[in-house]
């Protein structure tokens, strides 16, 4: 698996944006984050259509003004097409007022390249990557795939990496950094 201090694979994949006919879709790119200076979130799940993943989408959804305010780029992403993806917006009542980007990576090569595939069914794991606006991955956090994400542990550890100091277990924003 890609890790800390990696730079983040170079990518162009197209994502579903939009439940507007005609806008639906739209190309995404790993130069997108860096030419804004911002930071990307990219968190990954198995499979669209599933009882995990839908809940852990809706509480990012749900956290996507938390990100805006960090900067932050928000994309999630699946080995799924954006077909699929758009399928299951418009089915989820959940996804429907999604307010970022999924990607879909139906070559698997990002997954691949990222080494986040399970090695049966070639899906990828609950993996979360937090890039810095220069490409580094600076955090990855992978769970089982039966085990549901804590979009506020994500918001904590880009709160903690954005200050560029030392932060000492369990910190919040707006807690003292430790000093050497």
């Amino acid at each position: 698996m890609l890790s800390l201090g990696s730079q983040f694979p170079t990518f162009k994949k197209t994502a579903v944006v939009s439940l507007e006919k005609g806008n639906e879709f739209y190309d995404i790119t790993s130069e997108d984050h860096k030419n804004n200076d911002k930071w990307m979130v990219m968190f990954w799940w198995p499979k669209d259509f599933t009882f995990v993943c839908p809940t852990e989408i809706a509480a990012f959804n749900t956290k996507v003004s938390d990100f805006a305010d960090r900067d932050t780029i928000l994309i999630g992403a699946s080995t799924d097409s954006e077909f699929v993806h758009l399928a299951w917006r418009k089915d989820h009542e959940d996804l429907r007022g999604l307010k970022f980007p999924m990607l879909a990576d139906t070559s698997k090569s990002l997954a691949e390249e990222l080494g986040i595939l399970e090695a049966n069914e070639k899906i990828a794991y609950r993996v979360t990557y937090i890039v810095d606006p220069q490409g580094i991955i600076r955090w990855v956090s992978a769970n089982d795939l039966s085990v549901g994400r804590n979009v506020d542990e994500v918001i904590r550890v880009l709160d903690a990496l954005q200050t560029d100091e030392l932060c000492p277990c369990n910190w919040k924003a707006g807690e003292e950094t430790l000093s050497v």
